[in-house]
């Protein structure tokens, strides 16, 4: 695989490493993103559910809802989809399965059967177990997963690439010995054609089903189908990504210019709630040109900043940083920890009479300190460390 580094780019693995230390920053800027999106979410009308509704609220985290959801979990899965195939081609597909369940079915059955669905039992004032069962299935099993339906899917579109390489393989076997073919980074018509089939699609999709309406996906696993397509194709874009050694030969330029993209359409989106347009110029779904248009702003946020945060983060970060590597290989148990934290600070100061911008900026500080810090003491809690995914790199399953 060719490993030529972007036009003008910095190397960006730390020598004798063969870690890129760029992805790590994503990586701990991605989750930062999640923690923080959900520390806002008990201060302004989110659309869906959140167990903490606090007095305090302001109608500027709207659009920071719709900036951060346009981008936070693409952005999770191209990392995730950039990761995958490294993985598959050291460990084969069986080993490969076998330990993505168990870095993350296991946590996901745990968490899912151990913590969540009792609490939600609890809080729905324990009704009778077959209404509770209809009722959770009625919220596509939100109340049962909660977060952790970001793992249910990775583990489902991890199983789909085993089954699909192995079939193109079958298909058509490699040649031995000959040389492996590199699609070239993608440049601005090819960035403008995905985003324009990504718009295309989800608005489509949007005139049956508008954003925050889930449902049962093969009758078990949450999923929004307003958002699935760039969930889908950011996945499939990481494998691409990772095959094609994009990431590092994306030139600057295009990075840059698409960072403004991002920059941009983002301010747009703040633009029109400060001038009391957001509900007026767009709408979550349906057959008009309103919904169309919030599509094409979120899909510019999504595009232009999944872009430039890559090229920009390659740019800066040369070198790995010692405390963001730590904070990398504690991410994955800051994501599964990081509700209960969150949803605890708010509860916390829930009775304190502060504004809703003081609230959230205490539980987004804090709540990305403790989700990390918990994920990196468990690093040595050998039961942790399996729940976890916290286990010593050497070790790792994914």
């Amino acid at each position: 695989m060719s490993r030529t580094a972007g036009s003008g780019g910095p190397p960006a693995a730390a020598a004798g490493t063969g870690r890129l230390a760029f992805v790590d920053v994503l990586r701990v800027l991605i989750i930062s993103m999640v923690i923080i999106h959900h520390a806002a979410q008990a201060y302004g009308e989110t659309g869906g559910f959140w167990p903490v509704e606090d007095q305090a609220t302001s109608d500027w985290f709207v659009p920071f809802y719709t900036v951060n959801a346009a981008v936070g979990l693409g952005l999770l899965f191209l990392v995730a989809g950039y990761f995958l195939p490294g993985s598959y081609e050291r460990k084969g597909p069986r080993r490969f399965l076998r330990e993505r369940w168990v870095r993350i079915g296991v946590p996901l059955v745990f968490f899912v059967v151990a913590v969540n669905v009792p609490l939600a039992y609890l809080a729905s004032g324990s009704p009778a177990p077959g209404e509770f069962v209809r009722s959770l299935y009625d919220g596509a099993w939100q109340g049962a997963y909660l977060h952790l339906w970001f793992l249910a899917h990775l583990l489902l579109y991890s199983a789909a690439y085993v089954l699909l390489v192995g079939r193109i393989r079958r298909l058509r076997p490699a040649a031995p010995g000959g040389p492996r073919r590199t699609l070239p980074p993608p440049g601005h018509r090819a960035i403008l054609a995905f985003a324009a089939a990504l718009v295309l699609v989800t608005w489509v999709v949007r005139w049956w089903f508008p954003v925050d309406d889930w449902v049962p996906l093969f009758f078990v696993i949450p999923a929004e189908p307003a958002n699935l397509a760039q969930y889908v194709s950011l996945f499939v874009l990481g494998i691409l990504a990772y095959r094609n050694d994009w990431f590092r030969r994306i030139p600057r330029h295009i990075g840059f210019t698409w960072l403004a993209v991002g920059l941009i359409a983002s301010a747009a989106i703040f633009s029109l709630q400060a001038f009391h347009l957001w509900n007026v110029a767009t709408a979550t779904g349906g057959l008009d040109g309103r919904s169309l248009v919030r599509v094409f702003l979120e899909t510019m946020v999504c595009a232009g900043l999944s872009v430039g945060l890559v090229v920009t983060s390659r740019e800066l970060f040369h070198r790995p940083v010692r405390l963001l590597a730590a904070m990398a290989a504690a991410s994955y148990a800051a994501y599964i920890l990081h509700i209960f934290v969150v949803v605890g600070l708010q509860v916390a100061i829930l009775q304190a009479n502060w504004p809703a911008r003081a609230k959230f900026l205490l539980v987004a500080v804090l709540g990305v300190v403790v989700s990390f810090g918990l994920g990196h003491i468990s690093r040595s809690v050998p039961g942790l460390r399996i729940l976890l995914g916290t286990v010593p790199e050497r070790r790792r399953a994914v």
